[in-house]
């Protein structure tokens, strides 16, 4: 049977490996930039199979705003399309019968809102993870004891001490959260400094015609 620091450094592995699959989910929400990650969670049919894109085509960046899509099989260049669109980056993909471009457009206030949405929904799922995994533990746990293999303090301070490991990798998804939201409510791109710009120069024409 284990013992109680062996369950412990399991928590803490599969913790970090909850935290891995979070910042690849975080790489898939976009914030005005191009980015091959955007696709990494999108899979395809590929002869029975559901496959990342990147193991059916060679994916790049055609300039800072377009992700090119070169599916190496030409004949599932449709299921690829639509299973792009069926996703929620909100792209149209542009299928020329050989590749597909995506093209990347600023975000607008609205878009910026409904991403920090899906944001907070990918992260109540990480810590819906990283609580599972406390909860496997806080099982075993009790196994050990009930086996008479631990005794009920030894119990109870493994379990104190899960706590606090617990706690500590929520943080850390609340704190990439925090990051990534700031990404996506603050990106500034040529959009949004010429309409702030234009607001810029109509306020101080409407501040002259008063003079």
């Amino acid at each position: 049977m284990p013992d109680s620091q062996t369950l412990l450094t399991q928590a803490k592995t599969n913790m970090d490996k909850s935290i891995e699959a979070f910042n690849r989910d975080l790489g898939s929400i976009r914030t005005g930039r191009a980015t091959t990650q955007l696709i990494d969670n999108i899979r395809v049919d590929y002869y029975g199979s559901m496959l990342p894109i990147n193991q059916i085509a060679s994916v790049s960046l055609g300039d800072s705003q377009t992700i090119v899509i070169e599916p190496w099989d030409k004949q599932i260049i449709i299921d690829l399309e639509k299973e792009i669109l069926k996703s929620d980056l909100g792209l149209s993909p542009q299928n020329d019968g050989s590749l597909i471009r995506l093209k990347v457009p600023p975000l607008t206030e609205e878009r910026r809102r409904d991403l920090v949405k899906i944001l907070s929904k990918r992260a109540e799922e990480g810590n819906v993870a990283i609580r599972n995994i406390r909860r496997a533990i806080i099982n075993e746990l009790r196994t050990l004891e009930k086996d008479k293999e631990m005794s009920q303090d030894d119990v109870k301070r493994a379990s104190k001490e899960l706590q606090d490991i617990t706690d500590e990798f929520v943080e850390k998804i609340s704190e990439l959260s925090r990051v990534k939201e700031k990404a996506i409510m603050t990106t500034w791109n040529i959009l949004d400094i010429y309409l702030t710009f234009r607001r810029c120069q109509t306020k101080d024409l409407k501040t002259m015609k008063k003079l």
